[in-house]
């Protein structure tokens, strides 16, 4: 009998050393992430191929709007470690009635402490289900009197699991901290410096590949993308959300969450280039597209008299027509903008774009000058002010409205879809003169993911839901897609999504915008075979 046994373990060993690579790499690519981490301990041939699995770019993700909090997390955590990947970082997206505390400790449970994880409550989620694999758009109604509204309570659930890997970088997260009491609370320059020197302790460089940016819905962004757009190189992505409650975990962040003394007002994934690379590792790169919800209409003004309010955080100004001695108040320029729209404008989300020039500098540094637009929403105005949101309009600004409306919406939404047809139709053009064979993703360069950031008021334009999913979905049907809706969305560029540009204004950065969508598209370059 022991015979017997023996013959059998030895003719099942060479059965399984008989199959080829290509069929084992098969197999074993479908494999859940915890049977593929075991599976490599079996022989140094089974090691070798998911040592390659695990190298390759990797954005996963799923949804689930189980009311149970336990029940939802573990369905996305299932899905998302459903097949190989060794995450990186990951980012869940809860909704508002699930505890974000209890959330945190679930999503860290699951995936450990030795990730970067960012958990936070956003304004609504959309990805594919991880139960039917259905794609879904969940948008959250925030109610501030939930005690007349129970109902609405059992609609707010569902969680949003996203990981990543992405071969060529490594992942560090890194807090904006506030100090609880004081002048100058937000420490911006803190911020710079810290991820200079992890990128440059990675990379050589002190500018990072991306930033991907999460705050909360205190804290003003528009002095911190200031210096970050100011800080780094051209070529560094910025992108992310603003207006969201969140925890965060990372080696190499420094938590003050239990600190009196400062508060934690924004929290920062950096992707740096790794210098220490094995061969044959190819590069990871990021592409963003933004589709903007607003249009400018009407003239331009320049800021006459202006007042700022850091109490209700509010500007009043008074302000001329170019060319026109005249000042004009709110009331002036809210019936000029009326009579030269034609249409409804009061019943539509109005904006003012503001030009500012501005000195900028990190710490010591010799300040620069920096030349930027911000959006500035319209509250009201009268015989004496126009009031607008916000602060840091100085007299002798610039500035146009700006529409939400659906036209705008559409267009941009069209133009976004024009966008990614144009890279998909590069990719292709570079993969033209590449060879190819059965793993085919390994030899082509490839878009691997998308996260998607879209305005929570942009959904009442359309008649239809899912609409700028579609620009993303029609191009790359197959690629994992997902994303928040939020209150405010973040991207690093200049002016060209919103229109043509004048030459006056070809030099205006803006990173902080409002009724838009931004696509975070990821895509993978393979190291040729002399690399």
């Amino acid at each position: 009998m022991a015979e017997l046994r023996q013959r059998a373990a030895v003719e099942m060993e060479a059965t399984i050393d008989s199959i080829s690579d290509d069929l084992l790499h098969n197999i074993l690519s479908r494999l859940p992430a915890l049977a593929c981490a075991n599976a490599a301990c079996v022989n140094r041939s089974w090691n070798l191929i998911i040592t390659n699995l695990l190298s390759l770019p990797n954005l996963s993700s799923a949804l689930s709007i189980n009311p149970s909090l336990q029940d939802a997390v573990n369905e996305a955590v299932e899905k998302v470690l459903s097949k190989p990947v060794r995450p990186q970082f990951a980012i869940a997206s809860i909704g508002p009635t699930f505890s974000l505390q209890q959330a945190h400790q679930l999503v860290t449970g699951k995936l450990g402490s030795k990730i970067p994880i960012i958990t936070l409550i956003s304004q609504g989620i959309f990805g594919r289900n991880a139960v039917d694999d259905e794609f879904e758009e969940v948008q959250w109604q925030f109610i501030e009197n939930e005690e007349a509204h129970p109902d609405h309570g059992n609609e707010n659930h569902g969680v949003l699991l996203t990981v990543g890997f992405f071969p060529g970088l490594k992942v560090s997260l890194i807090p904006l901290l506030s100090k609880t009491q004081g002048p100058q609370a937000l420490m911006i320059d803190e911020l710079v410096r810290n991820i200079r020197e992890c990128s440059s302790s990675v990379s050589g460089s002190a500018s990072p590949v991306a930033i991907l940016l999460f705050s909360d819905h205190e804290t003003d962004m528009k002095p911190v993308l200031q210096k970050l757009d100011y800080a780094f190189c051209p070529e560094t992505v910025i992108v992310g959300e603003g207006g969201s409650q969140f925890l965060y975990q990372g080696e190499a962040a420094v938590n003050h969450c239990n600190d009196a003394e400062y508060s934690s007002a924004a929290v920062a994934l950096s992707f740096l280039r790794d210098t220490g690379n094995p061969p044959g590792i190819g590069e990871t790169q990021f592409h963003v597209v933004l589709a903007p919800g607003i249009a400018q209409i009407g003239p331009t003004y320049k800021a006459v008299a202006v007042k700022e309010r850091p109490r209700d955080f509010s500007t009043w100004l008074t302000a001329k027509r170019e060319a026109q001695v005249e000042s004009l108040d709110g009331l002036s320029m809210l019936d000029q903008i009326y009579d030269e729209f034609g249409g409804d404008l009061y019943c539509s989300a109005l904006y003012i774009g503001v030009s500012k020039r501005r000195k900028c500098s990190i710490g010591k540094e010799r300040a620069s000058w920096i030349y930027l637009q911000e959006f500035h929403e319209v509250l009201r105005g009268d015989e004496e002010y126009l009031y607008v949101n916000g602060v840091g309009i100085r007299s002798g600004d610039s500035f146009q409205f700006y529409l939400a409306n659906a036209n705008a919406t559409r267009d941009s939404c069209n133009n976004a879809s024009n966008n990614l047809t144009c890279l998909k139709r590069d990719l292709d053009h570079q993969n033209s003169g590449r060879s190819t064979s059965n793993n085919v993703n390994s030899k082509k360069k490839s878009v691997f993911g998308c996260i998607m950031f879209s305005c929570c008021g942009r959904g009442k334009f359309f008649l239809q839901p899912i609409l700028d999913c579609s620009p993303f979905m029609e191009n790359f049907p197959e690629i994992t897609f997902s994303g928040t809706f939020s209150a405010a969305e973040i991207a690093r560029g200049d002016l060209s999504p919103y229109g043509p540009v004048s030459e006056e204004h070809s030099s205006l950065r803006c990173c902080l915008h409002v009724y838009s969508t931004v696509y975070l598209i990821m895509s993978y370059t393979p190291a040729s075979p002399s690399t």
